[in-house]
């Protein structure tokens, strides 16, 4: 069945090609390459949709569910010149993970897209929701739950995804690269996975070499600068992500619509502003931890310096220095007016290396003490009768 639909989509490979950039220029267009999901795939495998902020497209899975008051203001980073080149290279992508503070933005207490709306609009159309679940790899049982567990927010970079479009009921998988400010819907591990303008489901992407850009760039799109998420390996309860409108950190749980959004317990050791998920390089941006806080599996921690040495010591031996545990000789006493020598312990032993500690001999162990005799009996000091033992000396 697949074989026999495809053959007269090959006879109009030419029309298709010639109206590639002027639909994909639009925004969510269905065409495209390389894609995750069971959705069919239709385009050249070599492009890359350019697409901008807002447009939807001409093969949306829903209408825009963008929340105009969430918006965020257009880029003002001057255009690059160069941006105009038709191969982009999976080269210049950079990966960044989906728990990056900064990576994502948006409004306090605003959600960016109406999660609601989304799930009202795939419960009105069964076919969309079947398609909807295929290419967002759910059962379709569980669309309306998926969603309401998705945060909104705001890319705050150039993004690589396989992006989807509705088709003949049938999702069709293709590669592009959504501008920064485009509202998404994020899972639990920081990967944006619905595009809010038209509803299409999003995947990670996939690797095209020498890849050809269809539409039309964007003012300050570089391809050096686009990123691609790397979902997290566990789950994310909360994401730290910058307040478009003043320029502070805002945390959002994972699940929510900013009702519950607050300033970070612990900020991140970097300015909003500065913590750029396109910068190269990639300033560390990982939050402080806080002590009590407990260990995940795989996390790494600062290294705990060996010993009760302080970095930094002046008086600390060399590193890889083999500090003896025991005299080098005999400790032997100075006698008083004698010069001291090795055996002394006020003379430096030349046997320990400079910054060891002089090692002390062990205890010697003091003898046994000899048991004390037993007192002497009233018998031992006064004998009963001793007469016999003595000669007589009267006389008659």
């Amino acid at each position: 069945m697949r074989a026999s639909t495809r053959r007269p989509r090959r006879a109009l490979g030419a029309a298709v090609a010639a109206l590639a950039s002027a639909l994909l220029a639009a925004g969510c267009s269905a065409s495209g390459g390389d894609g995750g999901g069971g959705s069919e795939q239709t385009s050249a495998p070599r492009e890359v949709f350019l697409q901008p902020i807002a447009a939807e497209g001409p093969d949306p899975f829903t209408a825009s569910t963008v929340n105009p008051a969430a918006a965020p203001p257009p880029a003002t980073v001057p255009p690059d010149p160069s941006a105009s080149a038709t191969t982009a290279p999976d080269r210049t992508v950079r990966e960044v993970t989906g728990s990056t503070p900064g990576l994502y933005g948006g409004t306090r207490s605003v959600a960016s897209c109406d999660v609601e709306r989304q799930v009202a609009f795939l419960a009105d159309d069964p076919a969309a929701s079947r398609a909807f679940a295929d290419a967002a790899g759910i059962p379709e049982s569980r669309v309306a739950s998926w969603l309401r567990g998705l945060t909104p927010v705001h890319l705050r970079a150039d993004t690589r995804v396989t992006n989807h479009g509705l088709r003949d009921g049938r999702a069709t998988a293709f590669q592009s690269v959504l501008q920064s400010g485009t509202a998404v819907l994020v899972d639990q591990y920081g990967a944006p996975r619905v595009r809010c303008a038209c509803g299409n489901p999003l995947r990670s992407p996939v690797a095209v070499q020498g890849a050809v850009q269809s539409g039309r760039p964007w003012s300050g799109y570089r391809p050096d600068r686009v990123v691609v998420v790397r979902p997290t390996t566990t789950i994310v309860n909360s994401l730290v992500i910058v307040n478009v409108v003043d320029n502070t950190w805002i945390e959002r749980g994972t699940g929510t619509d900013g009702e519950r959004d607050h300033r970070p317990a612990v900020p991140p050791p970097c300015d909003p502003g500065t913590c750029d998920p396109a910068a190269t390089p990639l300033p560390d941006t990982a939050p402080s931890r806080r002590p009590d806080a407990p260990v995940t599996p795989g996390e790494s921690l600062p290294p705990v310096p060996d010993g009760p040495t302080p970095p930094g010591d002046p008086t600390a031996p060399p590193p890889g220095t083999d500090c003896p545990s025991v005299p080098a000789g005999p400790t032997t006493p100075a006698t008083p007016g004698e010069p001291t020598g090795p055996g002394d312990p006020a003379s430096p032993d030349p046997s320990i290396p400079p910054g060891c500690p002089t090692p002390t001999p062990p205890p010697t162990p003091a003898p046994p003490a000899e048991p004390e005799p037993d007192a002497p009996s009233l018998e031992d000091l006064f004998p009963g009768d001793t007469g016999a033992d003595q000669p007589e000396t009267f006389e008659g």
